[in-house]
Order: structure tokens, then sequence, then C-alpha cells
């Protein structure tokens, strides 16, 4: 077999010819050819066995890793019910604005150059303030131009819009309003918003009875209007004021002018919308300090929220027995007196950041900045404009609104989850840091959030806290959802801010001031200045950039009193709300 072989001719049969004699079938003067041609085979075929098993060994590397990343990021981004058809669900490609910054930062951290420090959980600089609360001390009744008798001017409506915290908002100022003129409040209406999909009503979040008594010395409440006026026309008799028929935050002389005397004709208004619609200066003292009572005493959420939101807090601190000053006005009789354990007795206690990251679809859309997702981003957004944004959409047509870049030099783009994590990471915050992430509709979903997620891996929601039975009650109604957040993001040891247009962010950073006394510090970004930082990224050098974003947020920390015309809701450091002892 081997002579017929060899036969063919050809290295390739003189190979296969070959039987034991080392030079079978090449005859003696091809021997050395035939020597280094086995070798060669014999090192090519060596070569790619290990080729093929490094390639074998990082496919299920890979698949191993994809397969946890995604069963964490499923886990951890899941987007609820009710808000699915909002959110594009499809998987996209990472997005990486500032490739540069990012790599330093991951550098800085990898490199353990990143420390956390028991500084970065307390207020900057040792301040002390001599602010304090005092809003719920005395009963001062407000005077209107008839003066305030036992009989009432008649009943106001009010049908407050947005989501929990616009709605929060509207009530303290209807309340400011019901005693400004005299009349009766009924317990405030929520409408239905078709960016929120809640049925919720003030009962279902608020604990109804608590902030009827506790306003009673102020404002007379009541559940409902009397008979007799149930069947009236609000609208035909001329007694329906929308958001359109009074402009953006009025003066108390608008509303004795123009609402009162409709008020004592008719013997009811609906204020329907009321959104911002009473401003904050100028304003009686003893009006500020009415509507500050109220947001930071009398609303109080019911027990069952209460409850899960004491837990909740409970398991982001790893059942830390120690109490946060402000527990007791979020949580009442719920308040954590005494640790809960769990079976794992071995994990210390933690400090939390919270951070509200406003990069929800809605917050992205009204921005018109871009976000380098190119054309299907662009038509994306512009879609959802047309739909909940309509004003704005002429706007856009009638080339009245600022350009995608002017809008990201003002500072007027809503931090991406990116900026948002070498923000911290400048700020010194290490990848050990937990951090409780409120809202979970991230734009763009977990693409957008590989990012954050690298450099901080420990970020949890209330979705990884909470098991799905206790979070059942609450699943189709965001506002009551975000009350849970609202909870987290007040107790935390540090809460970030990432868009100080969010009324979640600007609540929770007047609660913490308001009930904080100085020892609950907030992060609060200049965006326009951060968006100057930025713009340099490709030249800066890891040094100077955290130097300047440091400043820059020290600079937002420090205690001052309370500027005309801004809200006493974010800044309630002003006369009639906190006392300067």
């Amino acid at each position: 077999m081997g002579k017929e072989a060899a036969k063919k001719g050809g290295a390739a049969g003189r190979y296969y010819a070959a039987k034991g004699g080392e030079n079978v079938g090449c005859g003696k003067r091809h021997a050395l050819f035939c020597n280094h041609l086995r070798m060669v085979l014999f090192v090519f075929g060596l070569m790619g066995s290990f080729f093929l098993l490094d390639s074998l060994m990082l496919t299920v590397i890979h698949h191993f890793n994809l397969h946890r990343r995604g069963s964490l990021q499923r886990r951890r981004w899941i987007v609820p019910q009710n808000v699915k058809s909002e959110i594009p669900t499809e998987e996209r490609a990472e997005k990486i604005m500032y490739a540069r910054l990012l790599a330093l930062a991951s550098a800085a951290i990898s490199k353990n150059e990143i420390h956390d420090s028991i500084e970065l959980f307390k207020e900057p600089n040792n301040q002390t303030s001599t602010w304090r609360s005092c809003s719920d001390q005395g009963n001062q009744i407000p005077q209107v131009v008839v003066g305030r008798t036992r009989t009432r001017s008649g009943y106001i409506l009010v049908s407050a819009n947005g989501g929990l915290n616009q709605q929060r908002v509207a009530v303290c100022n209807a309340v400011a309003v019901a005693a400004l003129l005299n009349a009766y409040l009924v317990i405030p209406n929520f409408l239905y918003s078709s960016v929120w999909k809640d049925t919720s009503q003030f009962g279902d979040i608020y604990h109804e009875d608590f902030f009827m008594n506790y306003l009673k010395n102020d404002v007379d409440i009541v559940k409902e209007l009397p008979s007799h006026l149930q069947s009236l026309d609000i609208e035909a008799i001329g007694s329906l004021i929308t958001d359109n028929d009074i402009r953006k935050e009025s003066t108390p002389e608008y509303f004795l002018r123009v609402v009162f005397p409709l008020l004592l004709k008719n013997g009811v208004v609906h204020f329907y919308g009321f959104g911002n619609r009473l401003s904050f200066d100028p304003l009686p003292l003893d009006l500020q300090k009415l509507r500050c009572k109220c947001n930071f005493h009398a609303l109080k959420y019911v027990p069952r929220i209460q409850e899960i939101g004491s837990l909740l807090v409970r398991r982001i601190r790893k059942y830390n027995s120690s109490l946060n000053m402000l527990d007791e006005h979020l949580l009442g009789k719920h308040m954590p007196h005494a640790p809960v354990r769990r079976n794992d007795t071995s994990t210390s206690p933690v400090k939390y950041l919270a951070m509200h990251m406003r990069f929800e679809m809605d917050m992205v859309a009204y921005s018109l900045c871009d976000f380098d997702g190119g054309e299907k981003e662009r038509k994306e957004l512009q879609a959802y404009r047309e739909v909940h944004f309509p004003t704005l959409t002429m706007q856009i047509k009638n080339n009245n609104s600022l350009s995608p870049e002017e809008s990201r030099s003002l500072g007027k783009c809503p931090l991406t989850p990116e900026e948002a994590a070498i923000m911290l990471t400048a700020l010194g915050y290490s990848s050990r840091t937990y951090i409780y992430l409120a809202g979970s509709r991230i734009y763009g979903g977990r693409s957008r959030m590989l990012s954050f997620t690298r450099l901080y891996p420990n970020v949890i929601t209330k979705e990884d806290v909470l098991t799905p039975s206790e979070l059942a009650p609450f699943k189709n109604f965001s506002s009551q959802l975000a009350a849970l957040d609202f909870i987290a993001c007040a107790a935390a040891d540090v809460f970030a801010m990432t868009d100080s247009g969010s009324q979640l962010s600007s609540l929770v950073n007047g609660y913490r001031i308001y009930h904080g006394r100085d020892h609950a510090p907030t992060i609060r970004p200049n965006k326009k200045r951060f968006a100057r930082i930025l713009s340099e990224n490709r030249t800066i050098q890891w040094h100077d950039f955290g130097e300047r974003v440091r400043k820059m947020v020290q600079e937002n920390q420090r205690i001052i009193a309370r500027r005309k015309g801004r809200s006493i809701y974010r800044l309630p450091r002003t006369p009639g709300c906190m006392c300067k002892y």
C-alpha cells in the first residue's frame, strides 16, 4: 500500500505512504525535506488545537457573563407592566458619550485611588446652621380682606394634575388659598395622567384624618361637598377655573380680586389642574408658614406605605439598628425601633447613597437634548412629544425652541447615567458604595445603565429589595411606588440629584433640609458648570476634573437662606417656614 501511495507522487502521497521507516516513500534525496514537512505540519496542528481550545473557553466564559449580567440586569431594570407601552423594550447598543473620562474614572477606581471616607456622608466643612424647623409652632390664623369669621365664603374643589410630587405641591398651595379666602377645602382629587397611568386618590396615599386634624385650627377641610352643591354644573355657572384661566404663580391679590367674588356668588369654585398657580413671593408670612406646615408636617403617608417603606429602608441599611433623624417624620409608628435580622448575619450595616436618576422618557423628550442615539432616537422622542407635549411640539415646528447644543450648554439636559457615574467617582465614592436608585424606568434600559453599573455594581432598587408579594399592592400605582422612593431617598445618608427640575428631587431636598438639622447632605450639581467641565473631556486630566467637580458640588452645598421667588418646598430656609436662632 505504501508503494502504491508513493507512486501517486507529490509530498502528500509520500507522506501518507509512510509506515514506520523514517524516509519511506521519500527517497534519500528528499529525506531532509520530508522531516521538515512533518515538523511543520505537527506545529501547525498543535497551534490549531490551542486556538480551538482557547476559542471554546472564551465562548463559554462570554456566554456565562452575558447570562449572569443579563440575569442581574433583568432583575434590576424590570419595566413595570403599566409603563411598558411608554418605553421601547428592544435591546440597544450601549451609548457612551465620554469614553475617555469613563476610562479615567474606571482606572481611578480599579487602582484603589478612590476610597470611601466618612466625610462623604456628612455635610461639608462641618457647617452648622442656625436655621431650625418651626412652621408647626403656634397657629397663626391667616387674615383676609373681609376678616376671618366662622362663616365661610364657600367651598374650594381642587383637581390636581401631574405625578405624586406635583400633586403634593398643589395640595399645600390649595390649603393656603382656602385659608386666604376663608373657604372650606374639600379633600383634593387627583387627576388621571396619560404619563403616570395611576388612579390613586388622596386617601390611597396620605392619611386623610391626620391631615384634616393637623390643620383644623388653620383651615376647615371636609371630605365632600354638601348635598345641595353636589348637583351643580360647576362649569355652567362659571366656577370652573383651569390652568388656562389663571397664570402661573399668581399673587394673593389675584385670588382676592378674581376668585373671591366668584366664590361668594356661587358658593363653590373648582381649580382644575392647579399646577404651581400660587406665587412664592410676595406672600404673607402666615400663608408661607401654613403651606410649610402642610408639606412638612400634615401630609403623612398611609400606614401600609409607611410599613413597606420602613421595611425597604431597613433592608437597604442591612438591618442597621441606628436611626436616621428623618425616620420618625417619614415612618411614624412604623419607624425601625429595633433591627430585624436575616439568616445571614455576617453582613455589616452600611451607609447608602440614594439617587433619583431622572432619565426617564418624559424628561428626556421634554429636554429637547441629544443623547447620541442617532436618527432613531430623535424620531422616537419626537413621536413621544407629539402625544404628550403638543405645545412643545408646536414650538419646535415654529422654531421657537433651543437647539440641543444650546440646551446642553445652558445646563438644561438631565444627567445621563454615564455622567452621574463619572460625577460620583470624581467626588470620591468608591465602587463599594451602596446606591439606591429611585425610579427604574431609565430611558434606553440596560444599555444606558451599563456604564453606571460597571463603576458601581452595588446598585439596588425597590424591586431588588422588596419581594414581589410585598410590592404587589402597589404594582399598578406609580404614585404609591413613588412614595416608597421618596421615603428611601429622604432617609438616605446622602441624596444625589441629577436634575433640579425633578419634583421628587426638589421635595426630597427640602424635606432633608427641614428635618435633617444639617446632617442630611444632598449632592446638587450645577448642570451648566458641569456641562462646561464635560466639554473638555478630550483633554482634561483626571485630577483637574475631580477638583473642579468637587468645587462645583461644595459651592451648591453652602447653607444659605432662600432667595426671593424660589420654592419653599425645595428651599425651606425662609421666615415662616424655618426660624433662625
